[in-house]
């Protein structure tokens, strides 16, 4: 629209200009012609009736003036009449006793005289020579029996539309006759004048095209702007414009782009003051707990008890080291995933090593960790950050292994599917709840089996695993693996679009 409204005001005045241009070169050409028909019929009266002499014809000077008086009317043009030698034999000026007029210039007061007279003159003169000299070279082409048609300079330093008619008694060129119309400069001028209202419908188009533009650009921009400001100011959450943006164009992918932005950053800064709330919530039972023990320890004496209460101290300590080491790794997610930039990742190989990994560092009593291959594929690829995507494999194999016995096995897999890459990890622990498949991804969620330690994780490893996935554009879930007709174990899934 920009384009368009700018080309169409510089379109209507350049067509102006040339249609102008040729009209006015047409008017100009049919003066010529005009004048050429007008001095041709001239010419043949003057050879029926001021010829004389036989059979060497000659021109009958007092004879053609009559006929040039006669015939000529002098409408802001010129007659000239030459004989066979170019020497001027009457003049329309004189015929018509019509006088030239100029306006003087300015009175000078006494003592006010410079040199602008003389120089004045001079170019008067020297201009009056120069038309002379192309009036003598235009009737000398016509005594050569040529008509001549041409624009050129008059000696009162007007433009004139001239022609030049040689007047022939059979083959023999008696004379010529010039006409001149000194009416060029009008008709100039009024082809000028024509064009104004061409100017002034190309400056309309501008003007209206201007407040076009800042209707449908300028002040939808200011809105914009004042928006963000409001939002900067935190007198709103977000950039709410819906008129803007259902408009289907650059100013209404702007607003839904500032709209989404602004709902994304509300939606995180609600995020991290629930994530603030439950950090609170998490450290105030065990530093409940520990000053429930400092203030008891100084009241028992006796060694068993004393000791009993030095294991609680030791074990909520060893609880909130371990919920501040997540909660900073869960807090610098965000850092991290900002500054490693997306590159292809072969999960074969990053599944192949962390569970080569696991293996080589298990321990007596630790389920083992198997990676059964791709179905084949010796590579798969996805576009993601190999740092945070290791992290979510071995949060989910830690979790596994967490609720795996002994004996059991952590097996991984992977597969493609519909576009996507799927990881798999599964375990041989006792499943999880049907009402819990999704609680279990929200923070600082601990439900354990009978019989587990108390306090032993933080809740935060699935939370910012599905945190990661989702950072990547995939999905995460949890389900049950059902066995000869019973629950076998937990199956957490990580789809993620392939590179």
């Amino acid at each position: 629209m920009i384009i368009a409204l700018n080309l169409l005001g510089l379109a209507i005045l350049v067509g102006g200009a040339l249609v102008l241009n040729e009209l006015r070169q047409g008017l100009i050409g049919a003066r010529l012609d005009s004048l050429t028909l007008e001095g041709e019929v001239i010419a043949n009266v003057i050879d029926q009736y001021a010829t004389v002499g036989e059979p060497a014809p000659a021109l009958d000077a007092d004879a053609a003036g009559n006929v040039l008086e006669t015939l000529f009317i002098p409408t802001a043009q010129r007659a000239r009449l030459y004989d066979a030698q170019g020497r001027q034999l009457a003049d329309s000026m004189a015929v018509a006793d019509v006088v030239q007029v100029s306006r003087l210039p300015p009175a000078h007061r006494r003592g006010d005289w410079t040199l602008s007279a003389p120089v004045d003159a001079g170019a008067a003169a020297r201009r009056a020579t120069a038309a002379r000299r192309a009036l003598s070279l235009e009737v000398g082409r016509a005594l050569r029996g040529e008509p001549v048609a041409t624009l050129r300079m008059a000696e009162s330093g007007r433009r004139v539309v001239s022609v030049s008619i040689p007047i022939q008694h059979v083959r023999a060129v008696l004379g010529v006759l010039t006409l001149e119309a000194s009416d060029v400069d009008q008709i100039v001028a009024a082809q000028r004048r024509a064009l104004i209202p061409f100017i002034l419908v190309a400056v309309g188009v501008t003007l209206i095209s201007s407040l076009l533009l800042t209707q449908l650009i300028a002040e939808p921009v200011l809105r914009l702007a004042r928006a963000a400001d409001r939002v900067r100011l935190q007198r709103a959450r977000a950039i709410a414009l819906p008129d803007l943006a259902q408009r289907d164009d650059e100013l209404g992918d702007l607003a839904r782009s500032l709209e989404d932005m602004t709902r994304a950053l509300s939606e995180r800064m609600q995020a991290i003051e629930r994530f603030a709330a439950d950090v609170a919530h998490e450290l105030r039972n065990p530093m409940t707990s520990v000053r429930s023990a400092v203030e008891t320890l100084g009241l028992v004496t006796d060694p068993t008890p004393r000791d009993r209460l030095l294991g609680v101290l030791r074990h909520d300590i060893g609880r909130m080291d371990r919920l501040i080491t997540d909660i900073s790794n869960a807090s610098r997610l965000d850092a991290e995933l900002a500054r490693e930039s997306p590159a292809p990742l072969d999960l074969v190989r990053l599944l192949s090593e962390i569970s080569a990994l696991y293996e080589a560092t298990r321990r007596v009593g630790e389920p083992a960790v198997r990676f059964l291959g791709a179905g084949g594929a010796e590579t798969l690829h996805v576009t993601g950050r190999e740092g945070p995507l290791s992290q979510v494999v071995r949060n989910l194999i830690d979790n596994a292994r967490s609720f795996s016995p002994a004996a059991g096995e952590v097996r991984l897999g992977l597969r493609r599917e519909a576009g996507e890459a799927v990881m798999t990890v599964e375990d041989d622990g006792p499943g999880i709840p049907a009402e819990n498949l999704e609680a279990v991804f929200e923070r600082f969620y601990t439900a354990r089996p009978k019989g587990a330690a108390f306090g032993g994780n933080s809740g935060l490893g699935l939370a910012i695993a599905r945190q990661i996935v989702e950072a990547h554009g995939g999905r995460i879930w949890a389900e049950n693996r059902q066995e000869y007709g019973g629950l076998a174990g937990a199956r957490f899934s990580v789809a993620l679009p392939m590179a």
